[in-house]
Order: C-alpha cells, then sequence, then structure tokens
C-alpha cells in the first residue's frame, strides 16, 4: 500500500505546490487566521472528508475511517505566519504587507492536506482511523494546540506524528531525538522605578538605566554560575528601552527578554532566581521594580517507541538519503502539549533550498523552503500512518 500511497503524492506534487504558494501569498497572524481555516475546511468538504472547524479557535480538525478497524493516529500540521515583510522576489511572494510565512507552516499545511486527500483515496484498504489536525497559533503563546486539546481534539487518539521542515538542513535528511528535542519557551518583563533628573546632577537622582544595566549582567550568572554545566538553558535580555533626552537621567526602564530550558526543575529554579537577583539589584540601587513571568510552551519531549519506529518509517521512503539524531534545540514549538497526552514524536524534515548556498533562518525576511522536502514529508507521515497498524 505503500507505494500506491507514494505514487499518489507524486502525482498530486504540483497541488501540493499550488497549495503552498498560495498559503504563502495569503498569510495570516496567529489567532487571526481566519481565512486560512475557511480555506482548509473547503478543501475537505470539496473531498467529502469529515471535517470540523472552529476547534478551540480557528483549528480545524479532519478525520478519514478505514474499512477495518485498527488505531487511531493524529497527524498534525500549524498554518500561522508571522509579523514580517516578504523580501523574496519569487512569484509567490506575500501579498499581505508586513505579514508572511517564514518559518514553513505553509509547507505544512500542504503536506497534510495533500496527503489526506492521497489516504482517502486509499480508504477501503486502510486500518483504524486517521486524524488530521489543522493548528492555528502556534508562533505566539498561549498558542493553538491546548485550546484543541482542551476541545477534543485528541479524544480517542492513541499516536500522534508531526515534522517540522527545516530549511537549515539539506532535502533527503530527517533528523530525530528520543527526549527533549526542542525546549520551553518563557518569556519575562522588568520594569525599573528610579527617580529621573537633570543628567547634570546624578547625585539627585535614581537612574534607572544604570540599575537596568547591572541587571542585565547579573542575570548572566544564572546560567554561567548557578545551573549544572551539564544542563541547558539560556537567559536572554532581547529588548532594553529608556528613551530619554541626552541631559536627562531616567526614570524608568524596561527589560524583556526569554528563558529556554528543559527541564521542569531547572526552568521553576530560573525563574525564581531571577526574582531573587531582581529584588536584590533594584534593592541596593533604592529603586523599585515590577517583574512578570509568562510561562510559554513547555520542552518537546519525544516518546522512545515512536522514536524508534518513526525511523523505520522514514527509511521507507525512496527520498530521504540521511537519517540522523539532531541535538536539542532552544527553539520552543507548542506541540509539545500533545506530547503530554498521547504517545508519539515530533522531527525535522530537510528543506533547503537549493538555489541558495547560505540559505536563510526561519524567521527571516527571506526564507523559503525546497518544496520538494513536503513530498518527503507527507511520504514519512504517511508510512507511519500506515504501518501504525501493524
Amino acid at each position: 500500500m505503500l507505494n500506491t500511497l507514494f505514487a499518489k503524492l507524486e502525482n498530486y506534487y504540483d497541488e501540493m505546490v499550488s497549495i503552498r504558494r498560495h498559503m504563502h501569498q495569503h498569510p495570516e497572524l496567529s489567532f487571526e487566521e481566519y481565512e486560512t481555516a475557511k480555506f482548509i475546511k473547503s478543501f475537505y468538504e470539496n473531498l467529502n472528508i469529515e471535517v470540523e472547524g472552529n476547534i478551540g479557535g480557528n483549528g480545524v480538525v479532519a478525520r478519514i475511517y478505514g474499512k477495518r478497524p485498527g488505531k487511531t493516529v493524529a497527524l498534525r500540521a500549524d498554518f500561522d505566519a508571522l509579523p514580517i515583510q516578504d523580501e523574496k522576489d519569487v512569484p509567490y511572494k506575500s501579498l499581505v504587507p508586513g505579514v508572511m510565512h517564514a518559518c514553513g507552516h505553509d509547507g505544512h499545511t500542504a503536506t497534510l492536506l495533500v496527503l489526506a486527500k492521497a489516504l482517502n483515496e486509499l480508504k477501503d484498504e486502510l486500518v483504524g482511523n486517521y486524524v488530521f489536525i489543522h493548528q492555528h497559533a502556534e508562533e505566539y503563546a498561549p498558542g493553538g494546540a491546548k485550546s484543541m486539546i482542551e476541545a477534543g481534539c485528541l479524544k480517542g487518539v492513541d499516536v500522534i506524528f508531526g515534522t517540522h521542515l527545516w530549511a537549515g538542513e539539506p532535502t533527503g535528511k530527517i533528523q530525530y531525538r528520543t527526549g527533549p528535542i526542542m525546549a520551553a519557551a518563557d518569556r519575562f518583563e522588568i520594569d525599573i522605578q528610579g527617580k529621573g533628573g537633570h543628567g547634570a546632577q546624578p547625585h539627585k537622582t535614581k537612574d534607572a538605566i544604570v540599575t537596568a544595566s547591572q541587571l542585565v549582567l547579573n542575570l548572566q550568572q544564572i546560567v554561567s554560575r548557578k545551573v549544572n554545566p551539564v544542563e541547558s538553558a539560556v537567559v536572554t535580555v532581547g529588548s532594553f528601552t529608556a528613551q530619554n533626552a541626552f541631559n536627562v537621567i531616567a526614570d524608568k526602564a524596561k527589560l524583556i527578554g526569554t528563558v529556554r530550558t528543559f527541564k521542569e526543575d531547572i526552568r521553576q529554579f530560573i525563574e525564581d532566581e531571577m526574582k531573587r537577583i531582581i529584588h536584590g539589584t533594584c534593592y541596593l540601587s533604592d529603586c523599585g521594580y515590577e517583574y512578570h513571568y509568562f510561562r510559554g510552551y513547555p520542552a518537546v519531549v519525544n516518546h522512545a517507541n515512536e522514536t524508534e519506529f518513526l525511523i523505520s518509517c522514514a527509511e521507507d521512503v525512496p527520498e530521504v538519503v540521511t537519517i540522523e539524531e539532531t541535538e536539542p534545540q532552544m527553539g520552543g514549538e507548542d506541540f509539545a502539549y500533545y506530547l503530554q497526552e498521547i504517545p508519539g514524536t515530533f522531527f525535522y524534515t530537510g528543506a533547503k533550498p537549493v538555489i541558495d548556498d547560505a540559505g536563510y533562518p526561519h524567521h527571516h525576511p527571506k526564507f523559503d523552503i525546497d518544496e520538494k522536502a513536503m513530498l518527503i514529508a507527507a511520504k514519512t507521515l504517511g508510512s507511519a500512518a500506515i504501518k501504525f497498524q501493524k
């Protein structure tokens, strides 16, 4: 059956590309993907495939039932875009100012839609049930996965598989990892309240910029001196704001940043340690402060058996040249929530554009993918969905 499925996917490759490019031209931001959700839902409706919209927000879930009873396999793709201006010179460049698919979610969606179409044509030969989860709002916490799960998208599901088209690796490479593969992604905001004044009279002020600067340095000691060196963690201050005239000492400063971890105990330790350091630094400077820590997605932790199974499925795909274990990535993904509920695995499908030796990273204004990678992703996910029934 796999050979038949693969042949169908190859026949529908042009349609897969067309869907991806349509989405690339018409991107929508997280929690605003109304037209995209309609497009996905209509695709299934036109094929007479059971589909529901508005799942946990803008989510869409379709289901195909095999002729013979068996297990229920879920496959997931996300479909939101990013607030980035598309700077590529291609015919399918984004038509929406300031918004583009800069992470491959358009490719994820095209992959899953065409895979569903091909599997639907084989439903009389299929064993078990197949759930296609089209998730909104992956890019912006709290994300769409959690609300879709709460709305029941995993009800009755035995296993879930997902992939990310990975532009940093060549087409033909599949990367996997048992255990943590992507980090928990948290955000923090720190508002420093000092006492402003004339730049020529610092002794009459409480300089919020100096205090915030000390805080930036002090926070770096958490990972370098407080976390076990064999563990992984990141504390990054990404924004420092204190706008004033050149001769004014600032009374306010704001720091915004991110924390990335893999283990829950380290995640909690850093949150608490930040609170202690902020309090001490501001106390010594006689400044007030407000500290807010926002928990984002938890770490993506792949299950061992399902990861080993996925490797065997990737070996079925003729276009897969390399299958390798990857290092954990410090980026975040709300696929983590699915894996907290049921067994499954999340893997990378190499998608580096062949016409650009350097390539552009995810979230870059010139980001693009090798569209042939979508076919590899579809075959790998299709192999996993069918072989899981055995």
